[in-house]
């Protein structure tokens, strides 16, 4: 049985025309198998080639019906075998939030979870959406599905700087946080607590002037993997000093047994 380890980055890059500098320069320097893109805000179709193909990657996307929306991508060095946009519930296809590809021996399932805005206007829809996202890991035969991308929830007080003063804010209700415990109760783990249960490490920080030199930030991006692909997980890294965007790439190497 051939082994292999691959290299799987993702990065909310908050507009991939504004951030496209730092992004190749990413892939050049990190050289990730497969990078799963959230919020690039763009239709493929209206992008250049050398946005689509660079330094031999080719890239899949699902772009919201909105203009410069929301929108997910992978970009891969490896051919995939199936590539699957949406989940079939327009009302959530429709912003371009979900990408999920299949290649031999894993799949990779892309999500930009909604945020639940201020005064919490949207949880509603965002818990609607962490149901499907649920049903999804349910419902899947397939046992070696991957989930990554922006979950847009801090799930414990190590995730955020200053929990007691956002407890009552978007992204770290108990409700938001209770779902991702019963979520990751059902066979799944989170790539990077699992392997750092005590560092406090962050992907994401406002645009506030000095927040992000401060280190007051949230994780907020994950990759869950199945619990018995755990063994396989050989590292999980936060890029936190790559610019770019609000939040930083975070890289996942895991053992792939085809």
């Amino acid at each position: 049985m051939d082994i292999n380890t691959i290299k799987i980055a993702t990065w909310n890059i908050n507009g991939l025309r504004s951030g496209w500098g730092k992004f190749y320069e990413f892939l050049r320097s990190e050289d990730p198998d497969i990078v799963c893109l959230q919020e690039i805000k763009v239709d493929d179709a209206k992008l250049p080639r050398e946005y689509c193909e660079p330094l031999g990657y080719k890239s899949y996307w699902h772009h919201a019906e909105k203009p410069g929306y929301s929108g997910v991508a992978i970009y891969s060095k490896i051919k995939p075998v199936n590539i699957r946009r949406g989940i079939g519930i327009n009302e959530f296809d429709r912003e371009g939030r979900i990408l999920t590809v299949d290649f031999d021996g894993f799949s990779i399932s892309n999500w930009y979870f909604p945020h639940s805005n201020r005064e919490l206007a949207r949880l509603d829809f965002k818990l609607k959406f962490n149901q499907a996202f649920a049903n999804c890991q349910r419902s899947s035969k397939n046992k070696k599905l991957i989930f990554c991308g922006d979950l847009n929830v801090a799930h414990n007080e190590i995730d955020l700087a200053r929990p007691k003063d956002n407890v009552k804010n978007a992204g770290f209700t108990p409700i938001e946080r209770e779902w991702m415990d019963r979520f990751l109760s059902n066979g799944y783990v989170d790539a990077y607590r699992h392997l750092h249960p005590k560092s406090q490490e962050f992907t994401w920080w406002s645009n506030r002037t000095g927040v992000r030199e401060r280190n007051i930030g949230w994780r907020i991006d994950y990759f869950l993997v199945p619990c018995h692909m755990q063994n396989q997980i050989k590292s999980c890294k936060i890029l936190s000093s790559v610019r770019g965007s609000d939040h930083c790439p975070v890289i996942l190497e895991l053992s792939v047994r085809k």
